[in-house]
């Protein structure tokens, strides 16, 4: 069958399989692009392969160093062969019509076009061309440094003379399929079946035949190409050297990650540093020697105090038996400890209050002010939100003035991640009150998905209030001036500050109406105007993917915003909750069909007539059995249902709603609702009415997917 556009028709080969082994042997590549870069090269080169017809079986990436390495296995031998069909005009089309279409199909006369008739469009011209299949090994040739040509590196560089752009210069290519060569050349760089070993413990050049060959052989000159394998390595080592000091590792996943990263054999040493600097905040300690030394941090005895040891991860094996690795990595430790201590005593010299007032000379964002500006609407902020987290209003007020004055510390300059942490411990050395001194670490928490929030329960309710001015400010600020996330794009984490309200609301189930909250604090702290509207939808938004990752339906949200005033985002959670739980059931799934069914019945007719059906019915017009049992259950169900809203009840409501099932599954079966009679039609459409605003104090049921 031919389309506009040409169909294929692909010949079947008996193909035989190989496997395709690519290495690319550079200078050191940087830890944290190892990952993404061994995906790409995976995903880019079979992409390539693919495009060309060519069969693909599993495959694997990997990286070290040094080296990226792909190995895919059932490569066809050859693309099969493609017979391709592209339809043309009408024989009796005009000149032009036909000699665009020999230059679309690549013909140089029509008379190599042939000629199908159609009885219901006539003759028209088709061209037919068979395009040949072709060999794997010139498929990989040219996929392969077109990928590398185009490989998407977030930093590359040029080397020499040439105009060849990759991370750090490129040593050698293997490219093996079926154990035989694969021939190009990238950058000079002659592709071969030649790689090297570890930098130092390696023999020298290595030939290998196939990837297990390969792998083998890298192992046997210290080589572990899996970074999983090297993870691992360093986990049992650091784990093993630990317990053989008394002492306990302190966990670290993204620093194994990173040292599996900087290493082809990673070998763990323990070393220690000078006792005094125990006397500097641990976490200063610990940063310190993870920022700059890459080492793992210890600790002794049940209550978990930092130790004077350490765990550097190497990449070699000396014949000292590690000494020297030791020697040098203590002394470079205690000289960055010096540093770490240098900061801390200067810091405790200008007390968090005058820490604060330099503030006024940090801009936070030229149209919102300084940081100092910021710190005063956060403050008046926290103090009227600590009422609704059940804090102290001027322990609130006081945690949000000293907040960010770490910000202009020498610790927090060195080390950015410690900010508020070291705040707290800068208050705590001043006697501060625990409830605050806290609360300038834990404001800026939960700052992701997986983090922690603070605790009502925990004593932390002023962190509480300071966590949401904080994050409010940040939202009402950006939105006040027009800096709303736009697709992917979010340079000031709004949808991560949104994320962080709603999980401190729904966590400690506080009651808190943003629509005022937006407004008063744009037009009194901000002397702006804002679309609050606007910014309640994105937290709808934000709230559907925090409820829809606990399990939760996003149309039963949007049931539930549809209802005015719903910006109590605790209430909204709740709401979604009994109203899954309700339509979970049968009677709930029966009951969503009924009301729904009630609605458009109703949209329908008041289309037509052009009014809005409200009020009563009159009972003295309830003819049948079923009128008069629904009426009497909505004038029921609905006072049940106000009633238990009243007190946040919500499985309550639910149940009260629920209580309409039978009688309206009754009154569909046996009322007619278009009757002849004028006043019978307009009072059942009146009691379908009745049904809308009674199921309207839940939600709109008209939002929610299903019967």
């Amino acid at each position: 069958m031919v389309n506009d556009s040409g169909t294929r028709r692909r010949k079947d080969y008996s193909l035989s399989m190989s496997e395709l082994l690519l290495e690319l042997l550079s200078e050191e590549i940087p830890a944290r692009m190892q990952l993404r870069a061994s995906d790409e090269l995976c995903k880019l080169v079979i992409a390539g392969l693919k495009a060309d017809g060519l069969a693909t079986g599993e495959a694997q990436s990997f990286a070290t160093p040094r080296r990226l390495t792909l190995h895919i296995q059932d490569i066809g031998d050859h693309s099969p062969a493609v017979s391709e069909e592209r339809k043309g005009p009408r024989v009796d089309a005009p000149e032009k019509a036909i000699a665009g279409f020999l230059r679309g199909a690549g013909l140089d006369r029509i008379e190599d076009a042939e000629i199908v008739s159609d009885p219901k469009k006539g003759d028209y011209y088709v061209a037919r061309r068979e395009r040949p299949g072709r060999p794997a090994a010139d498929i990989i040739a040219d996929v392969v440094p077109d990928v590398m040509r185009k490989f998407p590196w977030p930093k590359s560089m040029r080397w020499g003379d040439g105009t060849f752009q990759w991370v750090r210069p490129l040593k050698s290519i293997i490219c093996l399929l079926g154990g035989k060569v694969v021939d190009f050349k990238v950058a000079d760089v002659a592709s071969g079946a030649v790689t090297q070993g570890h930098r130092f413990h390696g023999v020298g050049d290595i030939t290998v035949k196939n990837f297990a060959d390969y792998k083998k052989a890298l192992e046997k000159n210290k080589v572990l190409l899996d970074p999983q394998d090297r993870q691992d390595r360093i986990a049992q080592e650091a784990a093993s050297a630990a317990k053989s000091a008394k002492l306990k590792l302190i966990d670290d996943p993204a620093l194994i990650a990173e040292n599996a990263g900087l290493t082809e054999w990673p070998v763990v040493y323990l070393g220690t540093f000078d006792k005094d600097f125990l006397e500097v905040p641990a976490e200063c300690l610990t940063t310190a020697m993870k920022t700059h030394q890459k080492c793992f941090s210890l600790t002794k005895g049940t209550k978990g105090t930092l130790s004077n040891h350490f765990l550097a991860v190497a990449n070699l094996v000396p014949k000292d038996g590690g000494s020297s690795i030791v020697s040098g990595n203590e002394k470079v430790i205690n000289a960055r400890l010096a540093d770490a201590k240098f900061f801390w005593d200067q810091d405790l010299k200008k007390p968090l209050d005058e820490m604060a007032s330099q503030l006024s000379a940090v801009t936070f964002h030229e149209k919102l002010g300084t940081q100092a500006d910021r710190v005063e609407r956060i403050a008046d902020l926290a103090f009227k939100l600590a009422g609704a987290c059940d804090a102290d209003a001027e322990d609130a007020r006081r945690a949000a003035q000293l907040s960010k004055a770490d910000l202009v510390s020498g610790m927090v300059g060195e080390f950015p991640e410690l900010q508020g942490l070291m705040g707290r411990r800068y208050a705590e050395h001043a006697g501060t009150k625990p409830e605050i001194a806290r609360a300038i670490e834990l404001h800026y928490k939960p700052k992701g998905p997986s983090d922690v929030v603070p605790l009502e329960e925990d004593g932390d309710a002023v962190a509480c209030a300071v966590a949401l001015a904080d994050k409010l400010d940040t939202l009402v600020g950006f939105w006040a001036i027009g800096e709303k996330p736009t697709g992917s794009g979010d340079p000031y984490q709004l949808r991560r500050a949104a994320l962080g309200v709603i999980r401190v609301l729904l966590e400690n189930d506080l009651r808190l109406a943003l629509l005022p909250v937006f407004e008063q604090h744009a037009s009194k702290a901000l002397k702006q105007k804002i679309d609050s509207t606007n910014l309640l939808a994105f937290f709808a938004d934000r709230l559907k993917v925090y409820l829809r990752d606990q399990g939760a339906r996003h149309d039963l949200i949007d049931a539930v915003f549809a209802l005015d005033g719903q910006d109590d985002l605790a209430l909204v959670a709740k709401r979604v909750d009994a109203l899954g739980a309700l339509l979970e059931t049968d009677e709930g799934a029966n009951l969503l069909a009924g009301v729904k069914r009630a609605s458009n019945i109703l949209a329908i007719e008041e289309k037509k007539d052009g009014v809005r059906y409200s009020g009563a019915p009159q009972s003295s017009l309830l003819k049948e059995p079923a009128e008069t049992d629904l009426a009497s259950a909505m004038s029921k169900v609905a006072s049940d249902i106000e009633a238990a809203i009243n007190v946040e009840n919500f499985t309550g409501a639910m149940n009260a709603v629920a209580e309409l099932r039978p009688p309206i599954d009754a009154f569909f079966e046996t009322v007619t609702v278009n009757a002849d009679d004028h006043s019978l039609r307009e009072n059942r459409l009146k009691m379908l009415a009745g049904i809308r605003d009674a199921t309207s104090f839940i939600a709109d049921f008209s939002k929610i997917a299903g019967s």
